[in-house]
């Protein structure tokens, strides 16, 4: 996949139901379980990395309608931010729309997790994969563009590269704002001065 074929690059991030795996529940939400409760999305000019717009909403679970302590703990979702939110198919609809004036897209994401859940909601409520747009998991590009020996988390790079972070780790919308503050050493368009996170 060549990275210049794109006029925008489309990074997601999604929160969504969990529990704390070594707590006292480990299983209260199995993994296949877990629903959408965020998502959080940049549009940046592929050319100057400008971000020209982004998009956030939060989304009403239904398997697992109360949120686990951990999770608002994780995330500070608060359950009255999903109880009146709108649920999986409205939110991507509203996504869609949103995306619509925009073409030649890269999906982009901080590992596979996005991609994987949010097939697994579409699968649930019987909807299509949103996207048409090729995923690109920036975690490993990041490592390969600046030639590291092992994967860091994005808190971890953002240290890397000398950046402070924006906003709350484990929030959609800030976690993108992140990603996209790192999109340059992403293509390696620029160059880390440290190897390793301070």
């Amino acid at each position: 996949m060549n990275l210049t074929d794109f006029d925008h690059y489309l990074i997601v991030d999604l929160e969504a139901t969990c529990c704390d795996r070594n707590g006292a529940n480990p299983n209260l939400i199995p993994r296949h379980e877990m629903e959408i409760i965020e998502i959080g999305a940049v549009l940046l000019d592929a050319n100057s990395l400008r971000t020209l717009d982004e998009f956030n909403t939060f989304i009403h679970p239904v398997r697992h309608p109360k949120l686990t302590a951990f999770c608002t703990q994780l995330t500070t979702i608060q359950q009255s931010d999903v109880d009146t939110a709108p649920n999986f198919p409205e939110a991507i609809q509203a996504f869609q729309t949103w995306l619509a004036p925009y073409s030649r897209l890269l999906f982009c994401s901080w590992g596979d997790y996005d991609k994987t859940q949010l097939a697994q909601d579409c699968a649930y409520h019987q909807l299509a994969f949103p996207l048409a747009a090729p995923h690109l998991n920036i975690k490993r590009q990041f490592t390969d563009s600046q030639n590291l020996p092992k994967r860091y988390g994005m808190d971890g790079a953002l240290k890397m590269a000398g950046l402070e972070l924006l906003g709350t780790h484990h929030r959609g919308i800030d976690d993108v704002r992140n990603m996209a503050q790192l999109m340059p050493y992403t293509l390696g368009r620029q160059l880390l001065k440290t190897t390793k996170p301070a």
